[in-house]
C-alpha cells in the first residue's frame, strides 16, 4: 500500500472526518434498524460500525503500549474474515447480537477514537490508519446497500431518508471509440490504492467501442417486454439456473403497482421509475443477458479503465466480463492485510465506477470492486461495448 503524505493535523482531521460520516449515516435508524440482518449477504448497521472500529482497535491500536481494549470480548463478535486473528461470530448471525447494544457500541466508537487521535501522530502507524479510513469508507457504502435490503424487507417499505427524485430525460447510447494498442492498467502509484490495484501493467486491447452512458431503466424495460428473462438464448447456464429457481422478472427492487404501472423501491421509500435513469440492482447475469439482448457485450475491466477518462460514471457500479483475477505480479499486503483482498480472487466479477451510495472521494479510475456474479443488492448496473 502507497498512500499519500499527510501531516499529523491533516490525517487526524480525515480520521475525524470519515468517522463521524459513519455515524451520520446512521443517524435516522433507530436501534431496532441498527440491529436487523435481512439476508446472509448484508450485515447490521451496528455491526459495520462496531466491525470498523474492530479494525481500528486491533490493527493499530493493539500495537500501542498501554492501549486497553474497551472490551476483549468483541474481537469475537465483530472480526469479519481475518483467519490469522482468531475465530469470529458466524456471518449469517451476525443480527442475532442484540447485545451489545447499539449506544455500547458508540461508546466503543468514542474510546478508540480517543486512542486515534494520538495514534494519528504516530508516523509509523500512518499507512495502516490511511487503510483502515479506505476500509471504513467501504464500509459506508455497505451500511446504505445493507439498510436498503433490509428496508425492503418490511411490508410498509419504509424510507430511510426523504429525498424525492426527479425523472431525468436520457442521453443518446452514443458510443466512444477506442483505438487498439498497448495501454497502461492499474494504479500508477501516487495517492492511496489497494493491493488488487497493482502492479501496474501493460495490456493490449483490440479497438472497440463503449457506450457513454449506462443502460437506463427505460431501455431495460424493452429488454423485458421482449421476454428477456423468458428467452434462455441470451442467459449464461449459471444465469438462467437463477432466474428459474428465484424467479426473478425485473431487477431488485422493481414493484409492479395495481394499475399495472412500474415502480422502485429506493432510499426514499417507493417512487415512480424513472425511464431516464440507470437501471440499478441487476446481476451479471442479467447484465450479461441484457447485452446479448442488445447485440453487443459487457466491456473487459481493462476497456472500462482505459476508456474511463472519457466518459462520466459514478451512478451505478458497472459490471465487467473480467473476472476478480490478480494482476501478473500481484503481491497481498503485509502482515493482517494481506487477507484483505487477494483471498478473493475466485468466482467473483469486476464492477467498476463507483455509485451513488460511494463515499465522495473513495473511487479512482483503477479501483476493482467485485462481487459474485448473482449478486443484486449493491447499486450495479449495466455499461455495453462492441468490437470497432
Amino acid at each position: 500500500m502507497k498512500t499519500a503524505v499527510l501531516p499529523s493535523p491533516a490525517l487526524a482531521h480525515a480520521y475525524a472526518s470519515v468517522r463521524a460520516h459513519s455515524e451520520v449515516l446512521a443517524a435516522p435508524l433507530s436501534a431496532e434498524d441498527c440491529t436487523i440482518q435481512s439476508m446472509p449477504d448484508a450485515s447490521p448497521v451496528k455491526w459495520h460500525l462496531a466491525h470498523t472500529t474492530w479494525f481500528f482497535e486491533t490493527v493499530i491500536l493493539s500495537q500501542r503500549p498501554g492501549y486497553k481494549p474497551f472490551d476483549p470480548r468483541f474481537a469475537y463478535l465483530f472480526n469479519s474474515y481475518y483467519e490469522a486473528l482468531g475465530p469470529r461470530h458466524p456471518r449469517p448471525r451476525r443480527g442475532l447480537l442484540t447485545r451489545p447494544t447499539l449506544d455500547e457500541v458508540f461508546a466503543w466508537r468514542a474510546h478508540v477514537d480517543a486512542a486515534m487521535a494520538q495514534a494519528c501522530g504516530d508516523d509509523t502507524l500512518r499507512d495502516a490508519i490511511i487503510l483502515g479510513l479506505h476500509h471504513e469508507q467501504q464500509h459506508q457504502e455497505l451500511i446504505l446497500t445493507d439498510i436498503k435490503h433490509a428496508f425492503f424487507s418490511n411490508p410498509l417499505l419504509p424510507a430511510y431518508r426523504n429525498n424525492k427524485s426527479t425523472a431525468r430525460a436520457a442521453q443518446p447510447l452514443d458510443g466512444i471509440s477506442i483505438p487498439g494498442g498497448a495501454t497502461w492498467i492499474g494504479h500508477d502509484g501516487s495517492g492511496f490504492y489497494f493491493d488488487n490495484e497493482l502492479p501496474r501493467h501493460q495490456v493490449l486491447l483490440r479497438s472497440f467501442r463503449i457506450a457513454a452512458r449506462p443502460v437506463s431503466n427505460g431501455e431495460y424495460q424493452a429488454f423485458i417486454a421482449d421476454g428477456g428473462y423468458r428467452r434462455p438464448e441470451f442467459w449464461l447456464s449459471d444465469g438462467w439456473a437463477r432466474i428459474q429457481e428465484e424467479h426473478w422478472e425485473a431487477p431488485l427492487y422493481w414493484l409492479k403497482d395495481d394499475d399495472g404501472s412500474e415502480s422502485v423501491f429506493t432510499l426514499s421509500g417507493v417512487q415512480p421509475l424513472d425511464p431516464g435513469a440507470p437501471v440499478k440492482h441487476v446481476s451479471f447475469y442479467e447484465a450479461a443477458a441484457y447485452a446479448a439482448w442488445a447485440g453487443a457485450r459487457l466491456p473487459t475491466e481493462f476497456e472500462w479503465e482505459a476508456a474511463a477518462p472519457l466518459f462520466a460514471h459514478g451512478d451505478v457500479w458497472e459490471w465487467t466480463r473480467s473476472s476478480y483475477d490478480p494482476y501478473p505480479g500481484f503481491k497481498a499486503f503485509e502482515g493482517i492485510a494481506a487477507e484483505y483482498n487477494g483471498k478473493f480472487m475466485v468466482g467473483q466479477m469486476v464492477l467498476r465506477g463507483g455509485s451513488v451510495a460511494t463515499p465522495p472521494g473513495h473511487v479512482r479510475d483503477s479501483y476493482r470492486n467485485f462481487f459474485p456474479p448473482h449478486a443484486r443488492w449493491q447499486f450495479s448496473g449495466i455499461r455495453l461495448a462492441e468490437d470497432a
